[in-house]
C-alpha cells in the first residue's frame, strides 16, 4: 500500500471496538476466575466478599473510563497516557508510563493467548500436553493478520468479538431468568467442598484484608487494555476525538454489563474453584489428574445444558477466539506506542518506520517474539503470569491521571468563558478521583502480587527505562557530534588521496578493482598483498610482471600468517606519516546467489574491512563481482514484499499491481 492510501485504512467505531477494545471486553473470561480463585484460598467461608470485590472493580472501571475520556479529547494525537505524563509531569515520569505500558501490552498477549488455550483445553482436555505448542502457533498467527494491516485485521477479528458479547450476554440472561424462576442453573464444581490452604486458616484481621485485596487486585485484571483507545485515537475516522470516546464508552458499558453478569451468575450457580484440584473435597478419582474446567465453561455447561450441548460449545468456541484474539489489543498499542517512542528518540528509529501494508511491522514482530519466549518460559501457564500483569496498566493510569489534573489546572489559569470553567472543574474532579483511586490500586497490587511475581514486571519495566533513556542520551549524542558548526571548514578537501587495491591473486575481480580505482584519479595508487605463503606471494609478483600491469605492487610480510594486522599496521603507518592525506582501500569482493557461498567466499574481506571502518582518515570500497550463481537472485518474485513501494516496474495482474519480470 502506497503512503498516501493511509486515509483508508481509519477505522469506523464498528471495527475500532474490537480492535482497541478487544482486551478489557474478553478479561470478562477470567476476571472472576482470579477473584474466586484467590477467596477460596480460606476455604468457601470467603466467597461471600465475591460480590463486594466485584463492585469495587465495577465502580473503579467506571472512573477509569471516564477519566480517559477526557484523555481522548484533550490529547488526540494519539499518545495517551504517555503523551498526558510526558506533557504534564516531564519526559522521566513519561518514560515509566511507556515502559509501564509496554511491559502490560507484552503481559496482555501471553495472558489472552494462555487463558484462551484454557478454555479450548476445557472443551477438549486430550490438548492439555500441547499447551504451549498451540500457545506460541496462535501468537504466530496473531503476527501474521497484524502484518497484513489495521484495516484487515479489524476485519477478521470483528466478529468473534460481537459473537462472544451476545454469547456471554445471552448466558448471563438465561441463567438469571432460570433463577427467578425458580429454576437456578448449578455448576459442576458446586457439590465439592475446598480444604482451606494450608497457610491461610482460620484467616482474621490484617491477614483477611489482605486476602480480599489480593482478591481485589485479581479481579482488577478486567481493566487491562481501557488505555488503548486513548493510545489509538489517530486511527479513527473523524471526527477522531468523539468516535473515540464514543467507542471508549461503549466498551465500558459492555464490559462493565458483562463483568457484573458473570460474577453474578458465578455466585448463583455455586461455582466452586481452586488452583489446586486436590482441595476439593469429595472429589472421585487421582485429583493429579482432573483438570477443572474454566469459571467460564462451568457456567456454559450448567446454563445450557451440559458438558455436550450446544449453547457449550458455542460459549467455548467464542471465549477461546475472543480471548486469543484480545491480545491484538497489544498488537495494535504496543507497535503505535513504540512508533512515537522511536519517533522521540527513545527506541531504535526502525520501530518508527511502516511496512508494506502501513502497518508498525518492525514492534509488531518485536511484541511476538517476547511475548513468545514468555508463554514458552511460564508454560502458557495463566495462573503464573497473571501475577506479572496489571501492575504496568496501573502505573500508566495513576500517572496519566495525575497529569491530567495539572492540564486542567493549565486550561483554567487561562480560561475566562464560565461554562468552559464549569466543564474543565468537572473534568479536573473526575481525573483527581480516577488519580487516586488508582494509586491506591497500584500500592494493593505491589503489595498484594510483588511477592509472587510481580517483581519481575517491576525489574522490567526498570531496564526498558533505564534503556529507553540510555538510547536518547546515544542519539542526542551522535546528533551533537554531526552536527555542521563551520560548513567551510568540513568541506576542506584532503591534500592528497592514497588509493590502495588489495590482492589476494591475479584474476578478474581484481583487475577490475584497478581499474575502477584508477577511475577516480588518486594522487598515488599501489596494489597491496600480504606474504602468508612466500612461495605464493613469488608467483603473484612473477604473474604481475608478465600481465604487464602498470600499478606497483606492495608486499607485506607476514610470518605469523596474520592479514588483518599486517594491512592495518601498514595503513596506519601511512596516516602517521601524512596525516592530513585520505587512505582509499579498494576491496574485491563476490556477489553469491546462495546464503550458504558466503560461508565460502569474502571472509577476509569482511573481517578486514570491519576493522578498517575504525581507523580516522581512511575510506573503504567495495568492489564487486558478480558470480554466475548470483544472476538467479536479479529476479524477484512477482509478490515480492515492498516492490511497489520500492518503484520497480509493475503491470496490473487482478486488479493488483504486481512486478514485471
Amino acid at each position: 500500500m502506497r503512503s498516501e492510501e493511509l486515509g483508508g485504512t481509519l477505522l469506523p467505531k464498528r471495527l475500532a471496538l474490537p480492535i482497541f477494545a478487544s482486551d478489557p471486553l474478553s478479561s470478562v473470561a477470567y476476571a472472576t476466575q482470579e477473584i474466586l480463585l484467590v477467596l477460596t484460598l480460606g476455604g468457601l467461608a470467603y466467597l461471600h466478599f465475591t460480590p463486594w470485590i466485584a463492585g469495587a472493580v465495577v465502580a473503579l472501571m467506571t472512573v477509569v473510563v471516564l477519566s480517559y475520556r477526557q484523555v481522548v479529547h484533550a490529547y488526540p494525537s494519539g499518545g495517551g497516557s504517555y503523551e498526558v505524563a510526558s506533557t504534564n509531569l516531564g519526559p522521566s515520569a513519561g518514560l515509566v508510563v511507556a515502559a509501564s505500558l509496554l511491559v502490560d501490552y507484552v503481559m496482555t498477549v501471553a495472558v489472552s493467548v494462555a487463558s484462551g488455550v484454557d478454555n479450548i483445553i476445557s472443551a477438549v482436555p486430550s490438548l492439555v500436553d500441547y499447551r504451549v505448542l498451540m500457545a506460541l502457533l496462535f501468537v504466530a498467527l496473531l503476527t501474521a493478520i497484524n502484518l497484513r494491516g489495521v484495516r484487515e485485521s479489524g476485519q477478521a477479528f470483528a466478529a468473534p468479538t460481537y459473537l462472544f458479547i451476545a454469547g456471554v450476554l445471552i448466558m448471563v440472561g438465561t441463567g438469571l431468568f432460570r433463577y427467578l424462576v425458580g429454576d437456578a442453573p448449578v455448576a459442576e464444581s458446586a457439590k465439592y467442598g475446598i480444604e482451606p490452604d494450608p497457610g491461610d486458616v482460620d484467616l482474621a484481621g490484617l491477614a483477611l484484608v489482605m486476602l480480599v485485596l489480593r482478591a481485589f487486585s485479581s479481579g482488577c485484571t478486567a481493566l487491562t487494555g481501557v488505555e488503548a483507545i486513548s493510545n489509538g485515537v489517530p486511527a479513527f475516522r473523524k471526527p477522531k476525538s468523539r468516535n473515540a470516546a464514543t467507542t471508549m464508552a461503549a466498551m465500558g458499558i459492555i464490559a462493565i454489563t458483562m463483568f457484573a453478569g458473570v460474577t453474578t451468575l458465578a455466585i448463583v450457580a455455586k461455582v466452586h474453584i481452586v488452583e489446586d484440584a486436590c482441595r476439593l473435597t469429595g472429589l472421585t478419582g487421582d485429583c493429579d489428574d482432573y483438570t477443572q474446567r474454566t469459571v467460564i465453561a462451568q457456567l456454559a455447561a450448567s446454563v445450557f445444558g451440559g458438558e455436550n450441548s450446544v449453547g457449550f460449545y458455542y460459549i467455548q468456541a467464542a471465549t477461546a477466539l475472543v480471548l486469543i484474539l484480545a491480545a491484538n489489543t497489544a498488537y495494535n498499542g504496543f507497535p503505535l506506542l513504540a512508533s512515537i517512542l522511536a519517533q522521540h528518540r527513545y527506541l531504535p528509529r526502525q520501530l518508527h518506520n511502516r511496512g508494506d501494508r502501513l502497518a508498525f511491522s518492525n514492534g509488531i514482530l518485536a511484541l511476538a517474539i517476547v511475548a513468545g519466549l514468555l508463554l514458552w518460559a511460564y508454560k502458557a501457564n495463566v495462573t503464573s503470569l497473571i501475577h506479572l500483569y496489571i501492575l504496568g496498566v496501573f502505573t500508566s493510569f495513576t500517572l496519566s491521571q495525575t497529569g491530567m489534573v495539572r492540564h486542567w489546572n493549565r486550561e483554567l489559569r487561562t480560561e475566562t468563558d464560565p461554562e468552559v470553567r464549569r466543564r474543565h472543574h468537572l473534568a479536573r474532579v473526575i481525573n483527581a478521583t480516577g488519580a487516586v483511586v488508582t494509586c491506591l490500586v497500584l500500592v494493593i497490587v505491589l503489595a498484594t502480587k510483588f511477592t509472587q511475581g510481580a517483581w519481575l514486571a517491576v525489574l522490567a519495566a526498570t531496564v526498558l527505562w533505564l534503556m529507553m533513556r540510555g538510547i536518547r542520551r546515544h542519539y542526542d549524542n551522535t546528533s551533537a557530534e554531526l552536527a555542521v558548526t563551520d560548513p567551510r571548514s568540513d568541506l576542506v578537501p584532503p591534500s592528497r588521496v592514497l588509493a590502495i587495491v588489495l590482492v589476494s591473486t591475479v584474476h578478474k575481480p581484481t583487475l577490475r578493482a584497478l581499474a575502477y580505482a584508477r577511475a577516480f584519479r588518486p594522487d598515488r595508487l599501489e596494489a597491496l598483498t600480504v606474504a602468508v605463503d612466500r612461495d605464493a606471494a613469488v608467483a603473484l609478483q612473477r604473474q604481475w610482471h608478465d600481465f604487464g600491469i602498470q600499478v606497483p605492487l606492495k608486499v607485506l610480510d607476514s610470518p605469523y600468517r596474520e592479514i588483518t594486522g599486517s594491512v592495518l599496521e601498514y595503513v596506519r603507518s601511512i596516516r602517521r606519516e601524512s596525516p592530513r592525506d585520505v587512505v582509499a582501500v579498494f576491496i574485491p569482493e563476490y556477489v553469491v546467489g546462495h546464503w550458504w557461498e558466503n560461508l565460502l567466499h569474502n571472509q577476509s574481506a569482511l573481517w578486514l574491512k570491519s576493522r578498517l571502518l575504525f581507523t580516522p582518515g581512511v575510506m573503504v570500497t567495495s568492489v564487486p563481482w558478480q558470480l554466475s550463481s548470483s544472476a538467479r537472485a536479479d529476479h524477484p518474485a512477482a509478490r515480492a514484499p515492498g516492490s511497489v513501494r520500492r518503484g520497480e516496474p509493475t503491470k496490473k495482474r487482478d486488479g493488483e499491481d504486481v512486478p514485471l519480470p
